[in-house]
C-alpha cells in the first residue's frame, strides 16, 4: 500500500467516540494523561498493540482518564505492579488477604497481623474483665448455707437432738475457731491463705503437676474459691458458673477479711453425717464443742473436707460396698489425717513434740441418727422449747427460734429418762392387755416427771409412749385431778397458818390462830358433816350441808393428823383445811411450787383440800421436793444455758424461795414417810432409803398418782385412761375398773410400783441420805373420842366396793369427781364414789369428764401445764353441776 494511502492513527482510546470522552475530560486529567504518554519510553507502536480496541479505551476511560495508557505496562512485572496500587487506592491497616501474594501465600496472615491480633484480643479481654470486676458485687450467702437448726443436749452435754432446719448446722464466731483447725486446713487446703488474694496460680500449678505424679496435696482451688463455690454460688459444672467464681473471689479476696473467709468456709463445709459446719461436726463425731477441739481432732475434721463420704471410718458400705468400706476409709483417713499433722509441722504451724503425741485417729462417736423427734425425745424437746421461750429475758419469739442456729442445753438426764420409761413400759407389758380386755385396758395413759430437789432441775420425764403419736405431754397438765396427793398442804397450811378460834373474830385474817401439830385429833368417820370454822354447818349455795365421805366408807373415828395421812382418810383433811381457811390451803399450795392458774380447783369449797386440783406432774413433783429441802423452794427448770451462733443468749439463774419454816416442812416430811412405812404408800419402800410421799386416787377411779421424795430426788407419777385422738371434742376421762385386772386403780398399785422402781434404778450409786429429824412444832388440839366409831369389816368394804355407784343411804346423788385415795394396805378395799356421777363441777372439777381443758398461760416451770387442752370447765366457780345436791354429795367427792 502506498504512503499517501496509510490512515493517520487513531487515539488509543477506541475511535472517535473515545477521542469525544477525552476531549469532554477536565484539561487537567488530559495534561496529565499527556504527561503520562509523552513520559512513556515505548513508541506509538507499541501504544498501538496495548489496546484491544474500543471495548478496552472504553474500560480504561472508566477506570480515570489520566491512567488510559497504563494498561500498556501491565504485561511487565513494573506494570502489575502499578496495577495492583492503582486496585488498592491506598495502604489498608490490615492487609488481608494480603496484597501482592498470590496463591495460598495470599491467604496466610503475616506475623505482623497475627500479632496484633492477639494483642488486641489481650487488651479487650483485659479491658472487658477490668470492667465486670468494677461492676461485680459479691452475692449474698445462699439461704442454704446459712439454713442452721437447733441442737438440743443432755446434762452430760451430749447431743440429744438436731431438729428445727432442714440442715444440721450451728455458726460460730472466728473466735469459736481453735487455731489447730485453721492451721490445719490452711497447711491441708491452701498454703498462701493468709496473703494470696483468693487466687493462688502456684497452687494451681502445683496441684496439677502433683496429680500428674499421683501424689497426694491441696486442692488447687483456695479456701476463699471454696467458700465463694460454697456458700454464694451453684453447684452446676459450667463455664459460665466458673467465670463467677472467678471474679466473685477475687472482690472477695479483696474486700472480705481473711478471718471472715475462714470462718464463713468451716460454718459451710460439709463434713459428713448430716453435719453442716464445724460446730455441728464437732458435735457429731467428738461431742464436744469445735472450741475444745485438740490439734489431732481438728485434723481429722480437716481430713473430711476433702470428701466425707470416702474418709469417714464409719463407712459408706451401701454406696460403694469396696472403695468406702470401713476398713478402706479407716486406711485414706488415718493417712490423710497423718500427712496433714507433718505438714502442720513443715510449716512450723505445729511443733514436732506435739505431733508426735498423735500416733493414731482420736476416738470417734459411732454414728447417730439426728432429727428423730420420737419416742420421749419429741416431749422433752417442746419441754425445752417452751421454758426458754417463757423465760429468755433478750424477748426471744417462736419465730426467731425457728430460723435456727440456738443450742439449747437442757437438764434432763438421758440415763434417768430411759429408766423412767423403762419402769413404765414395765407396767404396759405385764399389766396391761388391750387384746384381752378391749374395753378396760384401752387408752390407758401414765404421766411422769422427776425433779432435783436441791436445784429444782427437772432430770426425767415421761410424756406418753411417742410423742409422734400421742401429742399432749402426760408430763405436764392433762386435766387429771391429784386426790389425796394435795393433803400435804392442807397439812402445811394447819402447822404454818393455825387453825382459827371458833370464838374469835368473823374475818378470817383477824381471827386468833393456833398453829397445829401433826398429832392434832379429827374425827374420821365416814360422811361427816363438815362445818365452818366457828362450829356451824356448811351450806352450799342451796343451803344443803355437806357429809363428806372416806374412800373406803369407813368410821375411823376420831384419830390424828399423822394417822388420817397414813391411812388416806378424807373428812379429816376437808374439816381442818375449812379451819385454817381454804384460801391459805392454797396460799401454801403455790409457796410451794404450785401455779395459780386453770388448772387450780375452786378455793372456795371444803372439797379444795382434798385434790380436786390438776397441776402437772412437773409442779407436783417440784412442790414435794420443797418438803424434802426444808421448805426451800426451787421453781423446775429444764434449760441451763441457750447459745446463739456461739453466743450466750441465757442462762438459768437459781433463785431458791422460803415457801415455809424447816421445822413445818420437817415434820410434813415425817408424816409423809410414815404413809411410805405404815400406810396405803408401802408399795414404794426403797430399800436402805428414807422416802417419803402420798398416794391419790380421784373418785369415779378417773386418776391415780403417787407422789415422793428421797432428800435427793423427787418425782410424780400419774395415771389416768383417755382417748389419744385430740381431733375428739367429746373425749374425756374414762374410769379405770377392771383396768389391768386390778378391781380399781388405787395410787398405791401402778403409780406406786412405777415410782419404785424407777426411783431403785435412778438411785443407784447415790448416798443414802436421812430426812432431818423433826422439831416439835405446834399444839395439838383435839380430843380423842372415848368409844370410836367403829370401822366396818373387810368383807362390809369389800360389798360395798363392788358396786362403784355405792354411797351411804342419805346420799343419792353425787357431784363431778371428787379426788379419794386407797387404805387398801389396812386391809380394806377402799372403793370410794360417793354414789356420784361425774356430771357436777361446782367443786373445780371437770363437769363432763373432759377434765383436760383450758390452756396453761406458759411454761415457766421447765416446759410443765405447757401443754394445750380443749376448754374451759364449767364449774370451777361452783356454778355449775348437781349444785342442789346439799347433803347427798352433788357438790363434792370425797378424795382419798
Amino acid at each position: 500500500m502506498s504512503e499517501h494511502r496509510r490512515k493517520t492513527p487513531q487515539p488509543q482510546g477506541g475511535g472517535r467516540a473515545a477521542a469525544r470522552r477525552a476531549a469532554q475530560q477536565p484539561s487537567g486529567r488530559r495534561e496529565s494523561s499527556r504527561r503520562a504518554t509523552s513520559a512513556s519510553p515505548s513508541g506509538a507502536h507499541d501504544d498501538e498493540q496495548s489496546y484491544g480496541g474500543r471495548a478496552e479505551a472504553r474500560r480504561a476511560a472508566q477506570r480515570g482518564g489520566g491512567r488510559r495508557r497504563g494498561g500498556g505496562d501491565a504485561a511487565g512485572p513494573e506494570g502489575r505492579s502499578r496495577a495492583a496500587g492503582s486496585r488498592s487506592g491506598k495502604k489498608r491497616i490490615i492487609d488481608y488477604p494480603r496484597a501482592g501474594k498470590y496463591g495460598v501465600r495470599r491467604w496466610v496472615p503475616s506475623w505482623k497481623l497475627v500479632s496484633g491480633l492477639c494483642l488486641g484480643f489481650l487488651g479487650l479481654m483485659m479491658g472487658a474483665a477490668g470492667i465486670a470486676y468494677a461492676l461485680v458485687v459479691p452475692p449474698e450467702v445462699k439461704d442454704m448455707a446459712k439454713a442452721q437448726n437447733n441442737v438440743y443436749y443432755w446434762a452430760d452435754d451430749t447431743q440429744l437432738v438436731a431438729t428445727g432446719g432442714s440442715v444440721n448446722r450451728q455458726e460460730i464466731a472466728y473466735a469459736q475457731i481453735p487455731e489447730a483447725m485453721r492451721n490445719a486446713v490452711i497447711s491441708a487446703e491452701n498454703k498462701s491463705f493468709e496473703h494470696d488474694k483468693g487466687i493462688d496460680p502456684m497452687g494451681i500449678a502445683r496441684a496439677f503437676w502433683n496429680m500428674a505424679k499421683g501424689g497426694d496435696t491441696q486442692g488447687g482451688s483456695t479456701i476463699t474459691q471454696q467458700y465463694v463455690k460454697n456458700s454464694m454460688l451453684s453447684q452446676e459444672q459450667t463455664i459460665s458458673r466458673k467465670f463467677k467464681e472467678l471474679f466473685i473471689t477475687l472482690k472477695v479476696g479483696k474486700t472480705v477479711k481473711k478471718e471472715e473467709v475462714m470462718a464463713g468456709y468451716l460454718n459451710v463445709s460439709y463434713y459428713g453425717r448430716s453435719a453442716s459446719g464445724l460446730q455441728a461436726a464437732a458435735r457429731t463425731y467428738f461431742g464436744k464443742d469445735a472450741v475444745k477441739l485438740d490439734p489431732s481432732e481438728c485434723a481429722f475434721l480437716a481430713t473430711l473436707l476433702k470428701g466425707p463420704s470416702y474418709y469417714d471410718p464409719a463407712g459408706h458400705p451401701e454406696l460403694d460396698p469396696v472403695n468406702m468400706s470401713k476398713k478402706a476409709n479407716t486406711e485414706r483417713a488415718t493417712k490423710r489425717w497423718a500427712w496433714i499433722l507433718d505438714e502442720e509441722v513443715k510449716d512450723n504451724r505445729l511443733s514436732a513434740t506435739e505431733r508426735a503425741k498423735y500416733t493414731k485417729l482420736p476416738e470417734l462417736k459411732e454414728p447417730t441418727k439426728s432429727g428423730e423427734l420420737g419416742g420421749q425425745t419429741g416431749y422433752l424437746v417442746d419441754l425445752a422449747t417452751d421454758y426458754f421461750l417463757a423465760h429468755n429475758d433478750q424477748d426471744i419469739t417462736e419465730q426467731q427460734l425457728a430460723q435456727g442456729g440456738y443450742e439449747i442445753h437442757t437438764t434432763f438426764e438421758k440415763k434417768k429418762v430411759k429408766e423412767l420409761e423403762a419402769a413404765i413400759n414395765k407396767v404396759y407389758e405385764n399389766k396391761i392387755d388391750v387384746k384381752k380386755r378391749p374395753e378396760l385396758d384401752a387408752h390407758v395413759q401414765f404421766g411422769g416427771a422427776s425433779v432435783d430437789t436441791g436445784t429444782g432441775a427437772i432430770l426425767a420425764t415421761y410424756g406418753g409412749q411417742d410423742a409422734t403419736k400421742h401429742y399432749t405431754n402426760n408430763a405436764d397438765a392433762t386435766g387429771a385431778q391429784v386426790g389425796s396427793t394435795f393433803k400435804p398442804f392442807v397439812l402445811a397450811a394447819g402447822m404454818q397458818y393455825g387453825v382459827r378460834d371458833p370464838k374469835g373474830s368473823r374475818e378470817q385474817d383477824k381471827a386468833t390462830r393456833t398453829q397445829i401439830s401433826p398429832k392434832s385429833i379429827y374425827n374420821a368417820d365416814n360422811a361427816l358433816e363438815i362445818k365452818n370454822y366457828d362450829g356451824t354447818v356448811w351450806l352450799n349455795d342451796d343451803g344443803k350441808p355437806w357429809h363428806q365421805t372416806n374412800d373406803d366408807h369407813a368410821d375411823h373415828g376420831d384419830i390424828t393428823l399423822r394417822e388420817a395421812m397414813e391411812q388416806s382418810a378424807n373428812s379429816p383433811y376437808v374439816q381442818l383445811g375449812m379451819d385454817v381457811g381454804t384460801d391459805k390451803v392454797k396460799q401454801v399450795a403455790i409457796a410451794a411450787g404450785l401455779r395459780d392458774d386453770d388448772y387450780m380447783a375452786n378455793s372456795s369449797v371444803p372439797s379444795f383440800s382434798i385434790g380436786t386440783s390438776s397441776p402437772s406432774a412437773i409442779r407436783m413433783a417440784g412442790a414435794y421436793a420443797t418438803f424434802a429441802t426444808s421448805g426451800k423452794q426451787n421453781e423446775p427448770f429444764s434449760v441451763t444455758e441457750v447459745k446463739h451462733e456461739g453466743e450466750t443468749v441465757y442462762r438459768h439463774e437459781k433463785a431458791t424461795k422460803t415457801a415455809m419454816e424447816s421445822a413445818i416442812a420437817d415434820n410434813v416430811t415425817d408424816v409423809l414417810k410414815g404413809v411410805v412405812e405404815n400406810g396405803t404408800g408401802k408399795p414404794a419402800r426403797l430399800e436402805g432409803r428414807d422416802a417419803a410421799g402420798k398416794t391419790g386416787t380421784t373418785d369415779g377411779n378417773l386418776s391415780a398418782w403417787f407422789v415422793g421424795y428421797t432428800p435427793q430426788l423427787s418425782t410424780a407419777i400419774s395415771m389416768f385412761r383417755m382417748d389419744d385422738d385430740e381431733s375428739n371434742k367429746e373425749r374425756k376421762f374414762e374410769e379405770m375398773y377392771g383396768t389391768g385386772g386390778e378391781e380399781k386403780i388405787h395410787g398405791n398399785s401402778f403409780p406406786a410400783q412405777i415410782w419404785h422402781d424407777y426411783m431403785t434404778t435412778a438411785l443407784q450409786g447415790k448416798e443414802a441420805l436421812s430426812f432431818p429429824k423433826p422439831e416439835p412444832y405446834g399444839e395439838v388440839i383435839g380430843t380423842p373420842s372415848p368409844t370410836p366409831s367403829p370401822t366396818p369389816s373387810a368383807s362390809e368394804s369389800e360389798s360395798e366396793s363392788k358396786s362403784p355407784s355405792a354411797t351411804p343411804s342419805a346420799e343419792t346423788t353425787s357431784p363431778s369427781p371428787s379426788p379419794s385415795d386407797t387404805c387398801g394396805v389396812w386391809g380394806w378395799d377402799c372403793d370410794e364414789d360417793n354414789g356420784g356421777t361425774n356430771t357436777g363441777n361446782a367443786n373445780g372439777g371437770a363437769t363432763d369428764g373432759n377434765a383436760n381443758a383450758g390452756t396453761d398461760a406458759g411454761a415457766s416451770d421447765g416446759g410443765a401445764d405447757a401443754g394445750t387442752t380443749e376448754g374451759t370447765t364449767d364449774g370451777a366457780n361452783g356454778t355449775n353441776g348437781n349444785s342442789n345436791s346439799g347433803n347427798q354429795g352433788g357438790w363434792f367427792g370425797g378424795g382419798g
